[in-house]
Protein backbone atom coordinates (compact mmCIF):
# COMPACT_ATOMS: atom_id res chain seq x y z
CA UNK A 1 0.00 0.00 0.00
CA UNK A 2 1.36 3.52 -0.73
CA UNK A 3 1.94 5.92 1.41
CA UNK A 4 -0.94 7.05 2.94
CA UNK A 5 -1.41 11.10 3.14
CA UNK A 6 -3.94 13.23 4.87
CA UNK A 7 -4.75 17.47 4.76
CA UNK A 8 -6.37 19.19 7.48
CA UNK A 9 -7.71 22.58 7.75
CA UNK A 10 -9.11 24.67 10.08
CA UNK A 11 -8.25 27.92 11.65
CA UNK A 12 -8.91 31.77 12.48
CA UNK A 13 -9.26 30.54 16.05
CA UNK A 14 -7.62 28.04 18.74
CA UNK A 15 -11.30 26.16 18.56
CA UNK A 16 -10.58 25.01 14.92
CA UNK A 17 -6.93 24.83 15.06
CA UNK A 18 -6.33 23.00 18.07
CA UNK A 19 -9.22 19.93 17.30
CA UNK A 20 -7.70 19.38 13.80
CA UNK A 21 -4.11 18.97 15.06
CA UNK A 22 -5.47 16.77 17.87
CA UNK A 23 -6.97 14.82 15.05
CA UNK A 24 -3.70 14.66 13.10
CA UNK A 25 -2.07 13.57 16.39
CA UNK A 26 -3.87 10.83 16.55
CA UNK A 27 -3.87 9.87 12.73
CA UNK A 28 0.47 10.19 13.12
CA UNK A 29 0.16 7.20 15.89
CA UNK A 30 -1.64 4.90 14.11
CA UNK A 31 -0.04 5.56 10.43
CA UNK A 32 3.11 6.18 11.58
CA UNK A 33 4.40 6.70 8.11
CA UNK A 34 1.73 8.91 6.97
CA UNK A 35 2.22 12.24 5.48
CA UNK A 36 0.29 15.28 7.07
CA UNK A 37 -0.27 18.83 5.31
CA UNK A 38 -2.40 21.44 6.94
CA UNK A 39 -4.19 24.53 4.81
CA UNK A 40 -4.96 27.49 6.65
CA UNK A 41 -5.85 31.07 6.11
CA UNK A 42 -3.21 33.64 5.25
CA UNK A 43 -2.20 36.01 8.80
CA UNK A 44 -4.37 33.96 11.00
CA UNK A 45 -2.65 31.84 14.16
CA UNK A 46 -2.69 28.54 12.51
CA UNK A 47 0.37 29.73 10.50
CA UNK A 48 2.28 30.12 13.91
CA UNK A 49 0.40 27.29 15.85
CA UNK A 50 0.48 24.36 13.32
CA UNK A 51 4.37 24.57 12.56
CA UNK A 52 4.98 24.78 16.21
CA UNK A 53 2.81 21.89 16.90
CA UNK A 54 4.98 19.93 14.17
CA UNK A 55 3.02 19.77 10.76
CA UNK A 56 4.00 21.58 7.59
CA UNK A 57 0.67 23.91 6.66
CA UNK A 58 0.14 26.52 3.23
CA UNK A 59 -1.68 29.42 3.45
CA UNK A 60 -4.86 30.33 1.43
CA UNK A 61 -5.89 34.09 0.73
CA UNK A 62 -9.50 33.83 2.40
CA UNK A 63 -11.39 35.76 4.96
CA UNK A 64 -14.81 35.88 6.18
CA UNK A 65 -17.64 38.61 5.04
CA UNK A 66 -17.43 41.31 7.53
CA UNK A 67 -20.92 42.29 9.02
CA UNK A 68 -21.00 45.98 7.32
CA UNK A 69 -19.76 47.15 3.96
CA UNK A 70 -16.36 46.88 3.89
CA UNK A 71 -12.89 46.77 1.49
CA UNK A 72 -12.56 43.37 2.85
CA UNK A 73 -16.24 42.46 1.79
CA UNK A 74 -15.11 44.06 -1.78
CA UNK A 75 -11.84 41.89 -2.06
CA UNK A 76 -14.08 38.85 -1.03
CA UNK A 77 -14.77 37.58 -4.57
CA UNK A 78 -11.75 38.05 -5.74
CA UNK A 79 -10.13 35.84 -2.25
CA UNK A 80 -12.14 33.02 -2.88
CA UNK A 81 -11.63 32.35 -6.43
CA UNK A 82 -7.93 32.64 -6.03
CA UNK A 83 -8.50 30.55 -2.38
CA UNK A 84 -10.33 27.59 -5.41
CA UNK A 85 -7.85 28.12 -7.37
CA UNK A 86 -5.16 27.31 -4.78
CA UNK A 87 -6.89 24.63 -3.33
CA UNK A 88 -7.00 22.99 -6.65
CA UNK A 89 -3.22 23.00 -6.75
CA UNK A 90 -2.69 22.24 -3.71
CA UNK A 91 -5.09 18.84 -4.19
CA UNK A 92 -3.47 17.62 -7.04
CA UNK A 93 0.25 17.96 -5.74
CA UNK A 94 -0.52 16.35 -2.70
CA UNK A 95 -2.81 13.82 -3.40
CA UNK A 96 -4.51 13.41 -0.06
CA UNK A 97 -6.64 9.90 0.41
CA UNK A 98 -9.15 11.92 2.79
CA UNK A 99 -9.40 15.76 4.30
CA UNK A 100 -10.81 16.67 7.02
CA UNK A 101 -12.32 20.09 7.87
CA UNK A 102 -12.36 21.43 11.55
CA UNK A 103 -14.19 24.51 10.64
CA UNK A 104 -12.90 28.15 9.24
CA UNK A 105 -12.27 30.02 6.72
CA UNK A 106 -10.00 28.48 4.53
CA UNK A 107 -11.81 24.90 5.18
CA UNK A 108 -14.73 25.91 3.02
CA UNK A 109 -12.92 26.24 -0.88
CA UNK A 110 -10.33 23.50 0.29
CA UNK A 111 -13.31 21.18 1.16
CA UNK A 112 -15.38 22.66 -1.62
CA UNK A 113 -13.12 21.73 -4.27
CA UNK A 114 -11.75 17.67 -2.67
CA UNK A 115 -15.58 17.08 -2.98
CA UNK A 116 -15.51 18.43 -6.70
CA UNK A 117 -12.50 15.69 -6.80
CA UNK A 118 -14.18 13.19 -5.38
CA UNK A 119 -11.96 12.99 -2.67
CA UNK A 120 -13.30 11.94 0.57
CA UNK A 121 -14.03 14.66 3.12
CA UNK A 122 -15.07 14.30 7.37
CA UNK A 123 -15.94 17.31 8.71
CA UNK A 124 -15.95 17.99 12.45
CA UNK A 125 -18.92 20.44 13.94
CA UNK A 126 -17.82 21.91 16.84
CA UNK A 127 -21.02 23.68 17.88
CA UNK A 128 -24.44 23.58 18.96
CA UNK A 129 -25.45 25.77 15.62
CA UNK A 130 -23.35 24.86 12.49
CA UNK A 131 -21.73 27.60 10.88
CA UNK A 132 -22.41 28.55 7.46
CA UNK A 133 -19.29 26.86 5.65
CA UNK A 134 -20.03 23.45 7.21
CA UNK A 135 -24.01 23.33 6.34
CA UNK A 136 -22.54 23.84 2.92
CA UNK A 137 -20.14 21.32 2.65
CA UNK A 138 -22.31 18.49 4.88
CA UNK A 139 -23.82 18.19 1.18
CA UNK A 140 -21.19 16.72 -0.27
CA UNK A 141 -19.07 15.16 2.65
CA UNK A 142 -18.91 11.45 3.62
CA UNK A 143 -18.94 11.90 7.53
CA UNK A 144 -19.60 14.82 9.51
CA UNK A 145 -18.51 14.19 13.17
CA UNK A 146 -20.65 16.37 15.48
CA UNK A 147 -20.47 17.25 19.21
CA UNK A 148 -24.07 17.69 20.00
CA UNK A 149 -27.34 16.04 19.82
CA UNK A 150 -30.49 17.02 17.57
CA UNK A 151 -28.24 18.32 14.34
CA UNK A 152 -30.22 16.82 11.96
CA UNK A 153 -32.23 20.09 10.93
CA UNK A 154 -28.31 21.25 9.67
CA UNK A 155 -26.84 18.34 8.67
CA UNK A 156 -28.10 14.71 6.87
CA UNK A 157 -29.07 12.50 9.50
CA UNK A 158 -27.51 9.24 7.69
CA UNK A 159 -23.80 11.42 7.76
CA UNK A 160 -23.66 12.58 11.26
CA UNK A 161 -21.27 10.75 14.27
CA UNK A 162 -22.31 11.86 17.69
CA UNK A 163 -18.40 11.85 19.11
CA UNK A 164 -17.70 15.03 21.22
CA UNK A 165 -14.89 17.43 20.46
CA UNK A 166 -11.03 16.69 20.35
CA UNK A 167 -9.63 18.26 23.23
CA UNK A 168 -6.25 17.51 24.51
CA UNK A 169 -5.48 14.35 25.72
CA UNK A 170 -3.42 15.49 28.90
CA UNK A 171 -6.81 16.94 30.69
CA UNK A 172 -8.22 13.55 31.39
CA UNK A 173 -6.81 13.53 34.52
CA UNK A 174 -6.31 16.82 35.60
CA UNK A 175 -6.88 16.34 39.58
CA UNK A 176 -3.68 13.72 39.81
CA UNK A 177 -1.46 17.36 38.73
CA UNK A 178 -3.13 19.86 41.62
CA UNK A 179 0.37 19.71 43.31
CA UNK A 180 2.68 19.88 40.53
CA UNK A 181 0.05 22.92 39.33
CA UNK A 182 -0.09 25.10 42.28
CA UNK A 183 4.18 24.75 42.51
CA UNK A 184 4.18 25.70 38.93
CA UNK A 185 2.26 28.62 39.13
CA UNK A 186 3.63 29.37 42.40
CA UNK A 187 0.19 29.90 43.78
CA UNK A 188 -0.86 29.91 47.84
CA UNK A 189 -2.66 26.36 48.31
CA UNK A 190 -4.77 27.73 51.16
CA UNK A 191 -6.91 30.19 48.58
CA UNK A 192 -9.10 29.41 45.91
CA UNK A 193 -7.85 30.40 42.53
CA UNK A 194 -10.27 31.59 39.78
CA UNK A 195 -8.89 31.31 36.32
CA UNK A 196 -10.46 33.85 33.86
CA UNK A 197 -10.33 32.48 30.07
CA UNK A 198 -11.16 35.00 26.84
CA UNK A 199 -10.27 32.25 24.48
CA UNK A 200 -6.81 32.28 22.25
CA UNK A 201 -7.31 35.56 20.97
CA UNK A 202 -8.70 37.05 24.49
CA UNK A 203 -12.30 39.05 25.24
CA UNK A 204 -12.31 42.48 25.45
CA UNK A 205 -15.51 42.68 27.78
CA UNK A 206 -14.67 40.18 29.86
CA UNK A 207 -10.91 42.10 30.63
CA UNK A 208 -13.25 44.96 31.50
CA UNK A 209 -15.19 43.37 33.73
CA UNK A 210 -12.23 41.31 35.87
CA UNK A 211 -10.46 45.12 35.63
CA UNK A 212 -13.45 46.70 36.83
CA UNK A 213 -14.11 43.60 39.94
CA UNK A 214 -10.78 43.12 40.95
CA UNK A 215 -10.77 44.44 44.02
CA UNK A 216 -14.05 42.95 44.91
CA UNK A 217 -12.53 39.55 43.98
CA UNK A 218 -9.76 39.98 46.11
CA UNK A 219 -11.95 40.61 48.78
CA UNK A 220 -13.02 37.22 48.91
CA UNK A 221 -9.52 36.20 49.53
CA UNK A 222 -9.27 34.44 45.80
CA UNK A 223 -6.05 34.26 43.35
CA UNK A 224 -6.29 35.26 39.85
CA UNK A 225 -4.98 33.64 36.86
CA UNK A 226 -5.82 35.97 33.93
CA UNK A 227 -5.46 34.79 30.79
CA UNK A 228 -6.51 38.36 29.02
CA UNK A 229 -4.95 37.41 25.07
CA UNK A 230 -1.73 38.76 23.45
CA UNK A 231 -3.90 42.26 21.68
CA UNK A 232 -4.57 42.84 25.57
CA UNK A 233 -1.62 42.02 27.50
CA UNK A 234 -0.51 45.63 27.59
CA UNK A 235 -2.81 47.17 28.87
CA UNK A 236 -3.77 44.71 31.71
CA UNK A 237 -0.24 43.09 32.45
CA UNK A 238 0.48 46.19 35.26
CA UNK A 239 -2.37 44.01 37.47
CA UNK A 240 0.29 41.24 38.47
CA UNK A 241 1.06 41.09 41.78
CA UNK A 242 1.30 37.96 44.30
CA UNK A 243 -2.51 37.47 44.09
CA UNK A 244 -2.89 38.20 40.41
CA UNK A 245 -1.40 36.97 37.31
CA UNK A 246 -2.14 38.30 33.96
CA UNK A 247 -0.84 35.87 31.23
CA UNK A 248 -1.27 36.51 27.28
CA UNK A 249 -1.49 32.84 26.84
CA UNK A 250 -1.13 29.61 28.82
CA UNK A 251 0.99 26.78 26.94
CA UNK A 252 0.37 24.19 30.08
CA UNK A 253 -3.46 24.00 30.27
CA UNK A 254 -3.74 21.09 32.04
CA UNK A 255 -2.01 22.58 35.24
CA UNK A 256 -4.00 25.63 35.05
CA UNK A 257 -7.18 23.76 35.04
CA UNK A 258 -5.62 21.30 37.83
CA UNK A 259 -4.88 24.92 40.10
CA UNK A 260 -8.46 26.51 39.46
CA UNK A 261 -11.38 25.88 41.78
CA UNK A 262 -13.55 28.42 39.25
CA UNK A 263 -13.26 29.20 36.15
CA UNK A 264 -14.93 32.05 34.61
CA UNK A 265 -14.61 31.23 30.60
CA UNK A 266 -16.27 32.35 27.11
CA UNK A 267 -18.30 29.49 25.48
CA UNK A 268 -16.63 28.49 22.58
CA UNK A 269 -16.65 24.76 21.48
CA UNK A 270 -13.50 23.85 22.00
CA UNK A 271 -13.61 25.36 25.55
CA UNK A 272 -16.73 23.92 26.46
CA UNK A 273 -15.70 20.38 25.62
CA UNK A 274 -12.31 20.52 27.76
CA UNK A 275 -14.22 22.30 30.67
CA UNK A 276 -16.63 19.19 30.93
CA UNK A 277 -13.39 16.89 30.73
CA UNK A 278 -11.80 19.04 33.44
CA UNK A 279 -15.45 18.87 35.80
CA UNK A 280 -14.72 22.28 37.18
CA UNK A 281 -17.26 25.01 38.53
CA UNK A 282 -17.51 27.38 35.50
CA UNK A 283 -19.28 30.91 34.82
CA UNK A 284 -20.25 30.54 30.89
CA UNK A 285 -20.24 34.30 29.72
CA UNK A 286 -20.56 34.03 25.87
CA UNK A 287 -19.62 36.20 23.13
CA UNK A 288 -22.40 37.44 21.82
CA UNK A 289 -20.60 38.57 18.23
CA UNK A 290 -19.82 35.23 16.86
CA UNK A 291 -22.07 33.65 14.19
CA UNK A 292 -25.79 33.08 14.90
CA UNK A 293 -25.10 33.31 18.65
CA UNK A 294 -23.56 30.11 19.00
CA UNK A 295 -21.73 30.51 22.12
CA UNK A 296 -25.06 31.33 23.43
CA UNK A 297 -26.41 27.91 22.48
CA UNK A 298 -23.11 25.47 23.42
CA UNK A 299 -23.60 27.49 26.85
CA UNK A 300 -27.26 26.39 27.30
CA UNK A 301 -26.82 23.26 26.41
CA UNK A 302 -24.92 22.86 29.58
CA UNK A 303 -26.74 25.43 31.75
CA UNK A 304 -29.88 22.86 30.95
CA UNK A 305 -28.35 19.77 32.57
CA UNK A 306 -27.61 21.91 35.79
CA UNK A 307 -23.72 21.62 34.63
CA UNK A 308 -23.08 25.43 35.01
CA UNK A 309 -24.22 29.28 35.44
CA UNK A 310 -24.25 31.46 32.41
CA UNK A 311 -24.35 35.51 32.93
CA UNK A 312 -24.95 36.91 29.70
CA UNK A 313 -22.60 39.62 28.59
CA UNK A 314 -26.23 42.56 29.10
CA UNK A 315 -26.47 41.16 32.39
CA UNK A 316 -22.99 41.50 33.80
CA UNK A 317 -23.02 44.60 35.36
CA UNK A 318 -26.12 43.26 37.57
CA UNK A 319 -25.07 39.75 38.24
CA UNK A 320 -21.37 39.48 38.18
CA UNK A 321 -20.07 40.17 41.79
CA UNK A 322 -23.32 38.99 43.06
CA UNK A 323 -22.57 35.26 41.38
CA UNK A 324 -19.08 35.02 42.17
CA UNK A 325 -19.35 35.49 45.45
CA UNK A 326 -22.16 33.07 45.96
CA UNK A 327 -20.63 30.28 44.19
CA UNK A 328 -17.05 30.79 46.02
CA UNK A 329 -19.11 30.60 49.27
CA UNK A 330 -21.09 27.56 48.39
CA UNK A 331 -19.21 24.05 48.42
CA UNK A 332 -21.99 22.07 47.92
CA UNK A 333 -22.85 24.45 45.06
CA UNK A 334 -19.44 23.95 43.43
CA UNK A 335 -19.30 20.02 43.81
CA UNK A 336 -22.81 19.55 42.35
CA UNK A 337 -21.85 22.15 39.00
CA UNK A 338 -18.12 20.41 38.55
CA UNK A 339 -20.03 16.95 38.94
CA UNK A 340 -23.14 17.93 36.37
CA UNK A 341 -20.71 19.18 33.71
CA UNK A 342 -18.09 15.98 34.17
CA UNK A 343 -21.10 13.71 32.96
CA UNK A 344 -21.37 15.44 29.36
CA UNK A 345 -17.87 15.16 28.34
CA UNK A 346 -17.18 12.69 25.59
CA UNK A 347 -13.05 12.34 26.21
CA UNK A 348 -13.07 9.25 23.75
CA UNK A 349 -14.00 12.36 20.29
CA UNK A 350 -10.46 11.94 18.93
CA UNK A 351 -10.39 8.49 18.91
CA UNK A 352 -13.76 7.71 17.41
CA UNK A 353 -13.01 10.93 15.49
CA UNK A 354 -9.99 8.80 13.81
CA UNK A 355 -12.04 5.56 13.36
CA UNK A 356 -14.32 7.52 11.37
CA UNK A 357 -11.34 8.42 9.05
CA UNK A 358 -9.92 4.97 9.29
CA UNK A 359 -13.63 3.49 7.36
CA UNK A 360 -13.01 6.54 4.75
CA UNK A 361 -9.92 4.28 3.85
CA UNK A 362 -11.22 1.18 3.49
CA UNK A 363 -14.27 2.55 1.24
Amino acid sequence: MSKLKFILSGGGTGGHIYPAIAIANELKKRFPEAEFLFVGAKDKMEMQKVPQAGYAIKGLWIAGLQRKLTLQNALFPFKLLSSLWESRKILKNFKPNVVIGTGGFASGPLLNVANSLNIPTLIQEQNSYPGITNKLLSKKAATICVAYENLERFFPKHKMILTGNPVRQDLIDVTAKREEAISYFKLNPNKKTILVLGGSLGARRINQLIEKELDHLLAQQVQIIWQCGKLYLDDYSKYNSTQVQVVAFIERMDLVYAAADVVVSRAGASSVSELCIVGKPVIFIPSPNVAEDHQTKNAQAIVDKKGAIMIKESALEEEFSLVVEALLKDEGKQQLLGDNIKKLALPQATVQIVDEIEKLLKK
